[in-house]
């Protein structure tokens, strides 16, 4: 099994992805939210391969829907590249889990976005 901080890490790369393509709302998200919704979505990240769980495109629907305004998009970003400096998730199947998602993003997901620039 992988620990908590793996499975966080990994779990905010994928938020990344989702949490850019919400519209605008209220609120902060937290790291913690961030987590919960991407947490089935870390062995997909993790090994690389395969298709993501249907439960992980579900929390990272449901991540989009959360994470609605530039300043829950800029946390949420802040999350994902904090915790993957603890972790090295496959960068492919990051890039790869918008789409295997049917989400399509404006940006490409990397480790290196400046999350300053997100709207």
């Amino acid at each position: 099994m992988k620990s908590p901080k793996v499975s966080v890490s990994t779990v905010v790369a994928v938020m990344l992805l989702l949490v850019l393509l919400a519209p605008a709302s209220e609120g902060v998200i937290s790291c913690s939210d961030v987590v919960k919704y991407l947490r089935p979505c870390v062995n997909y990240l993790v090994k690389g391969t395969g298709k993501p769980p249907a439960g992980c495109c579900s929390g990272a629907s449901s991540l989009a829907s959360a994470a609605t305004t530039s300043a829950d998009k800029k946390a949420a970003c802040g999350c994902i590249k904090t915790a993957a400096k603890n972790i090295n998730p496959n960068a492919q199947a990051a890039q790869a889990l918008p789409g295997d998602c049917g989400i399509t993003l404006p940006f490409t997901i990397s480790s290196n976005v400046d999350c300053s620039k997100i709207s």
